[in-house]
C-alpha cells in the first residue's frame, strides 16, 4: 500500500510514497479518503479537477484542499485518485510549443481525477482541513515521500 495512516495529536496524518510525484499525490489523496472512510463501495462517477500553485508543497496542499472542497460541494468522497503534476518550466526564455503542456515559469500544476462516491453510501468521518503542520514533500532515492497532517 503506498500510504499509511499515522496517529497525530488530535489529528490524523498520512504518510505516502510513490515512484513519481504523480503517484505520491494520488497516494496522499487516497490516504485522505481512507482517513475518512473504512470501506469504500465500488460506485461513483469520476470527476476532474485542476489546481495551480507556486511551489510543490503548496500544490499538494491546494490539491488536497480542493478535494475536501469537492467533497463538501458535490457530496462525494473522492477515491481512486489519479494526479498528473507538471513542474515549472526550467527555461524562462523558451516558448512552449502548442503540443507542450508545461505551465508558465514558476507555476506548478496538477490535473487530477477522482471517483466520487456519494456520501450517503458511506459512513464517513469528518475531516475538516489539510494543514501545513509538519508537511513534507521530498524526493528520495526510491521516488517521492509525503507526510501530511489533516485537522479532524
Amino acid at each position: 500500500m503506498p500510504f499509511e495512516l499515522r496517529d497525530h495529536t488530535a489529528d490524523v496524518a498520512v504518510e505516502a510514497t510513490g515512484e513519481t510525484l504523480d503517484a505520491v499525490f494520488g497516494a496522499v489523496a487516497d490516504g485522505m479518503a481512507a482517513a475518512m472512510c473504512d470501506e469504500i463501495p465500488p460506485d461513483g462517477d469520476r470527476f476532474s479537477l485542476s489546481v495551480a500553485a507556486e511551489g510543490d508543497e503548496q500544490l499538494l496542499f491546494d490539491y488536497l484542499d480542493e478535494l475536501i472542497y469537492e467533497r463538501d460541494v458535490r457530496g462525494v468522497l473522492p477515491v481512486d485518485n489519479e494526479a498528473s503534476v507538471t513542474a515549472p518550466s526550467e527555461s524562462s526564455t523558451a516558448e512552449p510549443t502548442p503540443a507542450e503542456s508545461a505551465p508558465p515559469d514558476g507555476e506548478w500544476h496538477v490535473e487530477a481525477t477522482a471517483r466520487g462516491v456519494p456520501l450517503d453510501r458511506v459512513s464517513a468521518r469528518d475531516l475538516k482541513a489539510v494543514t501545513y503542520s509538519e508537511m513534507d514533500l521530498s524526493e528520495t532515492e526510491d521516488g517521492w515521500h509525503a507526510y501530511v497532517v489533516f485537522d479532524v
